[in-house]
């Protein structure tokens, strides 16, 4: 693998110093910090191993989110969220990506973001062929409406088809129209609605089940509720926005929180990078 690399960045949790305590081995820790702690330099295989995705029994999906928030609990500014990120975010987001199976992700933030297909990443060639993996990963877009262009090379241009995951009773015309563009439509829901937690099984059906969600928000609150968000990425972002920006997860109320474990931290120019697991999810993942 190529020996680009983050500079300056460090592990905060679990302590590269060795504990007294021994560690579980239902709670192990992720790989150790790279060697040379004092100037660490990450290349992408190493930040690739800390976000390797567990081992779980084959065929079981695990669904890790990827979001950024800023210090006041903003998802986004100005309804983007490149504002909030930073280098290392970036380097990370495409390190999660190239782990990923699939990319799901919602109809608005497609719109918002201007998604384009997943690329292929020569950094990542050998360690997805290894895999039994494709080239990249597929996107899968998240509509009930499917109110999207299916001119835009998301759906005209990807290395790995696009998938659009609807209800059954969604549109008729624009199911159609989506076929005969290239994207394959799969049905999560008997009605128009799409269930939230059929879709990771529904995916591992199609062969992914290493998937990444990066919202957008409402998506994400979305997963979290049906109880299938296995993990969360969490970049705290430095920034302060103020505004009336919806937080990372956009859904009702719970009526108990949901209790997440910290996984993993990492830091870099005030930027933490934080894993989570559902409670209960990391008990068959090592």
């Amino acid at each position: 693998m190529a020996r680009a690399t983050l500079r300056g960045m460090r592990r905060l949790f679990p302590s590269p110093t060795p504990s007294a305590a021994p560690i579980p081995p239902a709670e192990a820790a992720p790989p150790a910090e790279p060697t040379g702690s004092a100037d660490p330099q990450w290349t992408l295989e190493e930040l690739a191993d800390a976000y390797a995705y567990p081992a779980v029994a084959p065929g079981t999906p695990w669904l890790r989110g990827n979001m950024v928030s800023s210090l006041d609990g903003a998802a986004h500014h100005q309804g983007r969220s490149q504002p909030l990120s930073s280098d290392a975010d970036m380097r990370i987001f495409g390190v999660l990506r190239a782990l990923a199976d699939a990319v799901v992700v919602g109809a608005e933030t497609v719109r918002q973001e201007g998604y384009r297909p997943a690329r292929r990443r020569e950094a990542f060639a050998a360690r997805r062929a290894a895999a039994g993996q494709h080239p990249a990963p597929a996107i899968a877009v998240v509509s009930a409406s499917l109110d999207l262009d299916f001119s835009l090379p998301l759906f005209t241009e990807p290395l790995v088809p696009t998938l659009l995951v609807t209800g059954a009773a969604a549109p008729a015309d624009r199911q159609a129209a989506a076929r005969e563009a290239g994207a394959v439509v799969v049905h999560a829901g008997e009605g128009a609605a799409v269930d939230p937690a059929r879709v990771p099984a529904l995916l591992a059906e199609h062969g992914h089940t290493r998937l990444l969600t990066e919202g957008g928000p409402r998506l994400l609150g979305q997963f979290a509720a049906a109880g299938v968000l296995d993990e969360l990425c969490l970049t705290l972002s430095p920034r302060i926005t103020a505004g009336d920006a919806s937080r990372i997860t956009d859904a009702p109320g719970f009526e108990v929180p949901l209790e997440y474990r910290l996984h993993s931290v990492l830091e870099e120019d005030g930027f933490l990078f934080t894993r989570y697991r559902r409670a209960g999810a990391a008990a068959g993942a090592k």
